[in-house]
């Protein structure tokens, strides 16, 4: 019997909005017209590609926009939860509604082809489960995903979340984290056990980490699933950042560690294809 795990975002809780911007003067509106929606267009762009979180000042000085005006845009969106300010720090990054869009965004054009024919001819190719994943808050979301016929009854669908510690996409995304958001991922993140494998010393996880840095490919030994081995790669944005991983799953019944890594020239080539569609519809 097969049993599927299929984890959507969390739909936009009801309250949010009045909660955000209780105990607060409703901001000035806006003149409508298109120079207001192009100027919010250029925050959500600018925190969206941003590889740390940001301060309304830089926001500011980033786009030419005065900080009073600055000040209205941001706390609008953050009170509609396109925005989110971090703890205890006057610093802003993407909110969870923010972060749904992308993500809902990615996973449609994700399933067109051609980029889905990338994982189906790779899938063919290695004989091999091939997924397409990227961070998406503490978790790896799969974004697409080509199941080959295993003699398990263990499956995961687009959509579903993995962890980022213990998965060969995770490790291989948290690995290309500037050190210090990294660290701030592993400390924030529950280093949970889920096989003998798995890695839960944060100074280890680390040197692992730092492993994986250096010679551009990840590999999960059965630390998340018992019996399964994975190896990703990364796919890099047209500026050559890393922004995601495609990997391969198989039983370790069926194929060793060596072995998968024997895939790897196959893995680079479907990563390169898909950098290639990213952005296209």
């Amino acid at each position: 019997m097969t049993t599927t795990y299929q984890h959507g975002l969390q739909p936009w809780p009801p309250g949010r909005r009045k909660e955000a911007s209780s105990g607060a003067a409703p901001p000035p509106k806006e003149s409508p017209g298109g120079g207001s929606a192009l100027k919010v267009f250029a925050v959500l762009e600018c925190i969206a590609s941003a590889q740390r979180p940001l301060a309304i000042s830089e926001l500011a000085a980033m786009l030419g926009v005065p900080k009073p005006t600055m000040h209205r845009i941001v706390r609008q969106l953050d009170a509609e939860g396109l925005l989110q300010r971090e703890p205890h720090r006057r610093l802003y990054g993407p909110g969870p509604r923010l972060i749904g869009f992308a993500l809902g965004a990615v996973r449609s054009s994700m399933r067109s082809a051609p980029r889905h024919a990338v994982l189906e001819a790779l899938s063919q190719k290695v004989g091999e489960t091939c997924n397409f994943g990227m961070i998406a808050g503490n978790a790896v979301l799969y974004l697409d995903r080509v199941e080959a016929s295993w003699p398990f009854g263990l499956r995961f669908e687009s959509g579903s979340r993995v962890p980022l510690h213990c998965t060969s996409v995770g490790k291989l995304l948290l690995s290309a984290l500037p050190r210090r958001r990294r660290d701030e991922l592993i400390r924030a993140i529950p280093l949970a056990r889920y096989t003998e494998n798995t890695i839960i010393d944060p100074k280890k996880l680390h040197a692992e980490l730092d492993d994986i840095r250096k010679r551009g490919h990840s590999i999960d030994n059965q630390e998340f699933l018992a019996g399964v081995v994975c190896l990703a790669v990364p796919v890099r944005d047209s500026k050559g950042v890393i922004c995601a991983g495609v990997a391969i799953s198989a039983p370790h019944a069926r194929i060793s560690v060596e072995d998968a890594v024997g895939h790897l020239p196959a893995l680079l080539d479907a990563a390169e294809q898909l950098a290639s569609h990213l952005g296209q519809g």
